[in-house]
């Protein structure tokens, strides 16, 4: 059976993507802790972060890095974060969240997010990337996890 994150990775259910490469996604969680907390979900279902190979674990860093350096660009905050739990989703996923303070890196402060929220996080996320150079990796399609 499908985890979530490959029926979201499959188009099956809504995602908002910010980036997409062979190895991974990235999506923002409907249950923010603050505006502009993305996931970054490896394409392979491995179930939890001790399961992936070395390889795809230091990608999925340095993608979550990026993205990490984009979202202070992009919401003004003085740091990123970045979580690992998954208990919620046996699909390994890196939390990389805006860090106005270390409350928001707490996970258990997550609250769904109204779709017009969402949708401007992203556009402005988006739009961090793409003017750090990223723009290779991010959808043409918001919607979409296809590439190029």
């Amino acid at each position: 059976m499908a985890t979530l994150f490959e029926s979201i990775i499959a188009g099956d259910v809504p995602g908002r993507f910010v980036w997409a490469d062979d190895l991974c996604v990235a999506f923002a969680t409907i249950e923010p802790t603050s505006p502009g907390h993305v996931l970054v979900v490896p394409r392979c279902p491995y179930p939890k972060w001790t399961d992936a190979p070395a390889p795809v674990a230091a990608h999925l860093a340095s993608v979550a890095q990026t993205i990490g350096a984009a979202q202070e660009d992009a919401f003004g905050v003085p740091r990123a974060g970045m979580a690992i739990a998954g208990f919620d989703v046996p699909h390994l996923h890196l939390h990389v969240i805006p860090l106005r303070d270390h409350t928001d890196i707490l996970l258990s402060k997550a609250a769904p997010a109204a779709p017009a929220e969402l949708d401007e996080a992203v556009a402005v996320l988006r739009a961090a990337l793409v003017a750090r150079g990223n723009g290779a990796n991010v959808p043409a399609d918001p919607s979409s996890a296809a590439l190029g």
